[in-house]
């Protein structure tokens, strides 16, 4: 691992430049489990020195925790970093596990004055929209986001989990930087609309779970074996009974390919979903999560690695084979309203 800083790409037409690779924060303070706080400071610190400069969070992960605990790390950082979070998910009250999705106006600036106080930040680099919410105009949520840029509270806005359609009708808008969807070798549906429509509009494509949530790093085989009560895989459909043993047998040629290339199942995952780049012809910028610093060297280093034509072809099937959906509801995705 050298300390050599990795490529840069641009977020949609005048959007910000970033490293090619960007970080998922989530798990830094929710859903797979405790995680070390000095670890996870450290892994935000060395991958800036690589050159990892896109962070994302959300105000949903950890109810706002998050975003507070990535704030100092801001703070030290702000000229060299960009700062991505989201709106959508609303907690009620009186139930924590609840996720309600909210896209109306008064949340919206409700939720983005929240997030500048718990980021303590003058503006958020990129808004995201985290989810649709069906019975908004998506063009009513998307006016209400550029008055937000327009007040200097947001510099860029983005979409996650949305249609082709729906991402048209926001261009219609206002300039829509990235769209952030699940895309890896196990999740593959965005390639049959939202990613042409992207190109064609000029919208760079922000990977999450690239890794598969951590399966495609060949690491997992229960989730009653390997993951704690707190994970939330355990109710995930790919991670349980025979989806999972189902899923982790179509790893056999990542394993190959791994060994060919002498790198982890991980790099080849990542460098897969990097190569998607040049293959549609648009940005992509991954932000494969992680709270250990060997593991930011392990997944930067993975947008270096180049993976042969014939090695595309053997991962090419598996995404069709993978057992299970995505969520145990699908209504909280967007392949279901293409």
């Amino acid at each position: 691992m050298t300390d050599a800083r990795i490529a840069t790409a641009r977020l949609g037409e005048g959007g910000p430049e970033v490293g090619v690779q960007g970080l998922g924060c989530m798990g830094m303070s929710f859903a797979y489990g405790p995680a070390d706080a000095g670890e996870s400071r450290a892994a935000l610190e060395r991958a800036l020195e690589l050159g990892v400069t896109l962070y994302d969070t959300a105000d949903a992960y950890g109810v706002g925790e998050n975003e507070k605990f990535l704030s100092s790390f801001f703070k030290a950082h702000r000229d060299e970093v960009v700062i991505a979070t989201k709106f959508a998910l609303s907690i009620p009250p009186d139930d924590p596990t609840r996720r309600v999705i909210r896209n109306d106006p008064p949340y919206i600036r409700q939720a983005v004055e929240a997030s500048l106080r718990r980021l303590d930040v003058d503006v958020i680099d990129l808004y995201y929209m985290h989810r649709r919410d069906v019975n908004v105009p998506i063009e009513e949520t998307v006016g209400t986001m550029a008055e937000l840029v327009r007040e200097g509270k947001v510099k860029h806005l983005g979409l996650s989990e949305i249609t082709a359609g729906e991402l048209r009708a926001a261009q219609g808008v206002h300039p829509i930087a990235a769209v952030q969807s699940e895309w890896s070798l196990f999740s593959r549906d965005i390639e049959a609309n939202v990613v042409p429509a992207a190109r064609e509009l000029g919208v760079a494509l922000v990977p999450y779970s690239p890794l598969g949530r951590g399966f495609l790093t060949g690491s997992f085989t229960s989730a009653e074996r390997d993951l704690t009560a707190g994970d939330f895989r355990r109710q995930q459909p790919r991670f349980t009974g025979e989806n999972a043993a189902a899923n982790a047998a179509l790893l056999e040629p990542v394993r190959e390919i791994a060994a060919t290339h002498g790198v982890s199942l991980a790099q080849v995952a990542l460098a897969w979903t990097q190569q998607r780049a040049a293959v549609h012809g648009l940005p992509v910028v991954p932000i494969p999560g992680t709270t250990k610093r060997h593991r930011v060297e392990e997944n930067v280093t993975a947008t270096r690695i180049v993976l042969t034509r014939e090695e595309l072809a053997l991962l090419e099937p598996i995404a069709a084979r993978v057992a299970g959906d995505r969520y145990p509801d699908m209504s909280f995705a967007s392949a279901g309203r293409e």
